[in-house]
């Protein structure tokens, strides 16, 4: 049993210390290609309301940033996961990470909203599009199209139509699953995405979020699915090496809305969905925030409540050191995020 446990956590190190490194060796180079390409970031002066002085004020000194690093994190990702895919047909080890039960999914959302995201990013960076990107309206399509076929493989290949509550127990909801699960989906995407903002701020709230879902997954006997979990933090963790302020290149949507939505078939892989607000904590609160600024602007003849929206631009003016509002910010999603992670093992 002990040496069973060893192995376990030997696949999970190693597979997250493979990720790491070969992402963090990759970074320069990649950084540099970026900057070959003239792939840089556009700083937004357009507002839903007008225009956006106050942001772009506090950040036009970021243009022409690197960005669309986001291709880093899920293309070290695959490749890690491929190479594990050949020890394992050359018998080196026992599985790979590629698994039918535990990552196929994860895997497809990975890669699907990765590539969404370059798309969007690549029409910003060149100023294509009415709103500088894939317009508002087939973005969202798109990603209800991705979110749907996940829907229909958990409920109708996989036979998912419970979740677990903490202190309630089971629920069967039937074929509300469905739009639950996309629902999940399109909020973990848009959540991270709207907290990419601030140096290095998305980049350690997910590897915090990956974190609680890995232990979850291991508790469940997921082993695959938490080696997973793994590579996707080693990535992760380069990209932030090098993200941190004053940050070298951005993660771009082709980043955050592929992380944040494979946070979510994750999280209802593992039937998490009930404590997943708890381990998106922060990310929650940035959604929650452009919400209740929208909603004040159309209800209160334009009126806002936050300074800027997202609520970590809010702290910048402020007068908050960006550096400062982002680990402020790690710390309180750490400690949600344990929270969450505690009722996911204990399923109360």
């Amino acid at each position: 049993m002990i040496e069973q446990q060893i192995v376990h956590l030997i696949l999970i190190f190693g597979s997250t210390l493979s990720s790491f490194l070969l992402a963090y060796i990759l970074c320069p180079f990649f950084i540099k290609l970026l900057i070959k390409l003239k792939l840089g970031k556009q700083i937004r002066k357009e507002a839903s309301s007008g225009v956006a002085k106050l942001f772009h004020a506090l950040h036009k000194h970021k243009a022409g940033t690197p960005t669309m690093g986001g291709i880093l994190i899920w293309g070290t990702t695959l490749i890690v996961l491929l190479f594990t895919r050949l020890l394992s047909y050359f018998g080196v080890i026992d599985h790979s990470l590629i698994n039918r039960k535990e990552t196929y999914l994860p895997i497809f959302t990975l890669l699907a909203l990765g590539l969404l995201g370059a798309v969007d990013d690549y029409f910003n960076i060149r100023g294509w599009g009415r709103s500088k990107g894939i317009n508002m309206k087939p973005k969202f399509l798109w990603l209800t199209f991705f979110a749907g076929l996940g829907a229909y493989w958990f409920f109708f290949k996989l036979g998912f139509d419970t979740i677990h509550v903490p202190f309630f127990g089971d629920y069967f909801i039937g074929l509300w699953y469905v739009p639950l699960f996309i629902f999940i989906i399109i909020a973990g995407a848009h959540s991270v995405n709207f907290t990419d903002g601030l140096d290095g701020l998305a980049g350690g709230l997910s590897i915090i979020s990956l974190l609680a879902l890995g232990v979850i997954s291991y508790s469940q006997g997921l082993l695959i699915l938490t080696a997973f979990c793994g590579v996707l933090i080693g990535a992760t963790l380069a990209f932030l090496w090098f993200n941190i302020p004053p940050a070298k290149f951005f993660m771009g949507d082709t980043g955050s809305i592929a992380l944040g939505g494979t946070m979510g078939v994750i999280a209802m892989l593992t039937d998490s969905v009930a404590v997943f607000p708890f381990i998106m904590f922060i990310f929650v609160i940035e959604t929650l925030s452009i919400i209740i600024q929208l909603t004040s602007k159309k209800l209160r003849n334009g009126k806002k409540v936050f300074h800027i929206a997202p609520i970590h631009h809010h702290f910048e003016h402020l007068g908050w050191p960006s550096h400062q509002v982002t680990m402020r910010f790690w710390i309180i999603g750490a400690f949600f995020a344990t929270f969450g992670a505690i009722l996911g093992i204990t399923q109360i």
